[in-house]
């Protein structure tokens, strides 16, 4: 076992296991998009970023390829946290709106509007359906093709794949195949229909002192809601 330290708690983690394994077990909550347990780690969304070393010489990685390190510090809810899952939020509205799972992201993170050029494309480049098909399913018949801005998934030559069985799996897993709540007339690139408060301690503290999800004060507020109607 390897003993590091995650939020300011002395924890331990099996050897080979990653931040985020091992974040989740013990109950953070780290969002990600590309992450799946049953395929393998692809690193792509960076959503699950976190903060690891000294605070004055601290980096950002992410947690889903990262391996655990004894005596690590490991960070995963600082303002500069945040802030970089805030502006890849905002990336991927940017890129796909009509994303339910993208849009319900927002609205956690209080991402309320977008300053990039809407694209309205329908994928994100996350790797989940390629992973998919090969690992799960043993078929290969999804890869990426071309690189850079040009990149995209789709078979090879952009043919019919004998490979493909119809299994939908590729749909399944896929992050954007959900339309947001609003249907196609969606009037802006943010829906913010489900936004929560932020965490109340990062006003006085530099991270979130605890793993509540939703947040406490989400919680309360919504108690109060429900008692001025009545409830």
């Amino acid at each position: 076992m390897i003993d590091l330290t995650m939020d300011g708690l002395l924890i331990k983690a099996e050897q080979g296991s990653t931040l985020l394994e091992t974040a989740r077990f013990y109950g953070a909550n780290i969002p990600t998009l590309c992450y799946d347990e049953t395929l393998s780690a692809y690193g792509a969304c960076r959503l699950c970023l976190v903060e690891i070393g000294d605070e004055n010489k601290s980096r950002l990685v992410s947690s889903c390829t990262y391996p655990v390190q004894e005596g690590l510090r490991v960070r995963t809810n600082t303002t500069r946290v945040l802030k970089a899952r805030k502006m890849i939020i905002e990336l991927y509205l940017a890129v796909c709106p009509s994303s339910k799972t993208i849009q319900d992201l927002a609205s956690k993170y209080e991402v309320t509007g977008v300053r990039f050029a809407v694209k309205n494309e329908e994928c994100i480049l996350c790797g989940l359906c390629v992973r998919m098909c090969e690992e799960q399913m043993q078929a290969k018949a999804l890869g990426f093709i071309d690189r850079g801005v040009n990149r995209r998934v789709s078979t090879a030559f952009d043919m019919r794949s004998e490979e493909c069985r119809f299994c939908g799996a590729c749909m399944y897993i896929c992050p954007v195949c959900q339309a947001r709540c609003q249907g196609p007339g969606e009037e802006s690139a943010v829906c913010n229909a489900c936004l929560n408060l932020s965490p109340p301690c990062l006003e006085n503290n530099d991270h979130a002192l605890c793993y509540l999800d939703p947040c406490a004060a989400c919680e309360l507020d919504k108690g109060k809601s429900q008692e001025q109607d009545g409830y």
